[in-house]
C-alpha cells in the first residue's frame, strides 16, 4: 500500500490496575473492578503471564504478518505505547484511531455521577497519556451525555488534553434525546474544536435479553463463553447507532452544526444505504406535520454524506456499499488488536477496492478517516 493510511479502529487492552493511576484518589474506590466477562475464557488467568510476554515483545522483530499472529493482550502493542509504535511502522500507517477496551466497565454503568464522570474524566487522561509519544496515535476519550453541564465540563477536560475523538453512547442518555437543546454546547464545542463524535460497537444495547430466551441452553458466544455479540444481536448492531443519527439529522443539529463531525466505527455498514434513504423518506412523509423539518435546507441523507463517516467489516461487500453511497462515505479499519478485525484486512479491503479508480482508493484508506479528524 503505497498511499498514506488511516485505521479508523484500534484498542488498547486494558489490565485491572491501569486506570486506577489516572484516577483521583477519592474516586478510585468508587470503580467496579475491571470486568472480564466480556474478555472471553482464560482471561482472568491469562493475567499473570502478561508482564513477561510484554516485556519479550520490546524485543522481538515486527513486522507486516502481526496481524496473523496473536491477538488480544497476547498481541504487541497492546498496552505499551512504543511497541504500538513499531507496529504502526510495520503496517505503514500513517494515523491511528484508539479506543479503550474494558475501561469502561469501572465506571460507566455506575448511578453515581461523581463516579460516571470522574470515570470518563480518568479514562480520557489514560487515553492521551498513552497515545501523546506517538502523533500517529490518535485517542478516543468517553463522554457520558447523561448530564449535559458535567458533560461539557469532562470535554472540556480532555480537549486540553488532547483528545482526538469523543465516543458516546448511542443510546439515549436517560430519559432524553442526544438532540436535546440542553446538550446543544457540548456538540458546539466538539464542532468548534474539530473533534468528532464517535459512535462504538458496546456503546449501546443490543437484542434484548428476552429474544435470547427461547427454552433451549444459551450457546456460549464466539470467544467461548463472556457476554459478546450472538448470532442474533449482529443483525441488530446497528439499530441504537442508526436511531442516534436519524435523530441528529432529523432534529437539526447537523444543521446547526455544519463543522461537526461523526463516525459509526465496528458498527458493519450494511445498513447505511437503507439509512440515507429512509431519512429522505421521513422528511418527505413529515414535513407538512413537523415545522422543524421545514427548517432543514439540505436534506438528511445529505447531512450525513457531509458529516458522518463509517468503518464496513471486512467480510461485508464494501465494493457494493460504495456503488450505492458513493466514495465519501467509508473508512479502512483493522480492529487492532482485537481479533474481529480479520488476519488480512489490508489484502481484504484492497480486493474490495481494486477496481475503483486511484481517488476512490485513496478516500477509502486515508482522506476519508483523515477528513474525520481534520488531518486531511
Amino acid at each position: 500500500m503505497e498511499s498514506a493510511v488511516f485505521d479508523a479502529d484500534s484498542h488498547l487492552m486494558e489490565t485491572p490496575q491501569w486506570l486506577d493511576a489516572y484516577a483521583d484518589e477519592s474516586l478510585r474506590s468508587g470503580l467496579a473492578p475491571l470486568p472480564f466477562d466480556g474478555a472471553g475464557a482464560g482471561a482472568a488467568e491469562l493475567m499473570a503471564r502478561l508482564p513477561a510476554l510484554w516485556e519479550s515483545h520490546r524485543h522481538q522483530d515486527i513486522g507486516p504478518e502481526v496481524l496473523q499472529g496473536p491477538k488480544g493482550w497476547m498481541a504487541p502493542g497492546a498496552l505499551d505505547t512504543a511497541v504500538r509504535s513499531r507496529v504502526l511502522d510495520a503496517l505503514r500507517i500513517d494515523a491511528q484511531l484508539v479506543f479503550p477496551t474494558f475501561s469502561l466497565g469501572h465506571f460507566s454503568r455506575s448511578k453515581d455521577p461523581e463516579v460516571l464522570y470522574g470515570g470518563a474524566g480518568a479514562l480520557n487522561r489514560a487515553m492521551t497519556a498513552f497515545c501523546r509519544p506517538d502523533p500517529r496515535l490518535k485517542p478516543v476519550g468517553f463522554l457520558p451525555l447523561d448530564d449535559p453541564g458535567r458533560a461539557l465540563g469532562v470535554l472540556e477536560a480532555a480537549l486540553d488534553e488532547g483528545i482526538a475523538a469523543m465516543w458516546v453512547p448511542s443510546d439515549a442518555p436517560g430519559d432524553f434525546s442526544p438532540t436535546h437543546v440542553d446538550l446543544e454546547p457540548v456538540w458546539s464545542r466538539l464542532a468548534e474544536a474539530g473533534v468528532p463524535f464517535v459512535l462504538h460497537v458496546g456503546g449501546g444495547k443490543l437484542l434484548p435479553r428476552a429474544f435470547h430466551e427461547n427454552g433451549r441452553p444459551r450457546p456460549k458466544d464466539w470467544l467461548g463463553g463472556g457476554e459478546n455479540l450472538r448470532s442474533k444481536d449482529f443483525p441488530v448492531l446497528h439499530q441504537s447507532p442508526e436511531r442516534f443519527l436519524a435523530c441528529m439529522a432529523l432534529d437539526g443539529v447537523f444543521e446547526r452544526h455544519p463543522e461537526l463531525r461523526g463516525g459509526a466505527i465496528e458498527l458493519g455498514a450494511s445498513w447505511v444505504p437503507g439509512m440515507l434513504r429512509n431519512v429522505d423518506h421521513a422528511l418527505r412523509s413529515f414535513s407538512r406535520f413537523e415545522p422543524a423539518l421545514r427548517e432543514l435546507t439540505l436534506l438528511p441523507s445529505e447531512y450525513l454524506r457531509r458529516q458522518v463517516r463509517f468503518t464496513p467489516f471486512s467480510f461485508e461487500d464494501t465494493a457494493w456499499l460504495i456503488e450505492q453511497c458513493g466514495p465519501e462515505l467509508f473508512m479502512f479499519s483493522t480492529d487492532y488488536p482485537h481479533p474481529e478485525g480479520g488476519k488480512r484486512p489490508f489484502e481484504a479491503f484492497g480486493d474490495a477496492v481494486s477496481d475503483f479508480d486511484e481517488s476512490t482508493r485513496e478516500r477509502f484508506f486515508w482522506r476519508n478517516g483523515a477528513d474525520l479528524l481534520g488531518l486531511a
